[in-house]
């Protein structure tokens, strides 16, 4: 099996919605030869709840206006640790950042071929561990004025 262009074409703008809200690390897999029920899994983080939301409610309103797409199921919304959004050719998963490093997707589709996806997508990746390093130190630091 391969990715339909309906997919591709689901993937590319739910990574575009996804960028445009400040994502971190997006990435796309073709899981259409080990898994029948999806062509391919959408893969978002962001640093804080809130900002899982406002990604996921874009990649919704986008696939929506633009592919007059609804999803069939979408969980996890309460937490917003981790949404499924599952649009049957493709499934969105939009992490907290501790979840995506804790459930590691990308080691367990790993030997599934990567999508290409738009610029702006792809210039995500390491974000996370940019703002982890960021927050590390201003961590760090707000100790060190502490101790003074």
């Amino acid at each position: 099996m391969t990715v339909t262009d309906r997919s591709h074409e689901l993937i590319n703008t739910a990574a575009q919605a996804a960028a445009d809200k400040l994502a971190h690390d997006i990435l796309a897999y073709d899981v259409s030869d080990v898994l029948s029920i999806t062509d391919a899994f959408l893969l978002a983080s962001a640093p804080n709840d809130r900002q899982v939301k406002a990604i996921v409610d874009e990649i919704e309103e986008r696939l929506s206006k633009e592919l007059g797409a609804k999803p069939v199921r979408r969980e996890g919304d309460r937490e917003a640790r981790w949404v499924l959004l599952d649009y049957v050719d493709i499934v969105v998963h939009v992490q907290h950042s501790e979840e995506r490093v804790f459930y590691a997707l990308e080691r367990l589709w790993k030997d599934c071929p990567e999508l290409d996806l738009p610029e702006e997508a792809k210039a995500t990746r390491g974000k996370a561990e940019e703002h982890a390093k960021l927050r590390a130190a201003e961590e760090a630091a707000e100790l060190d004025g502490d101790w003074r």
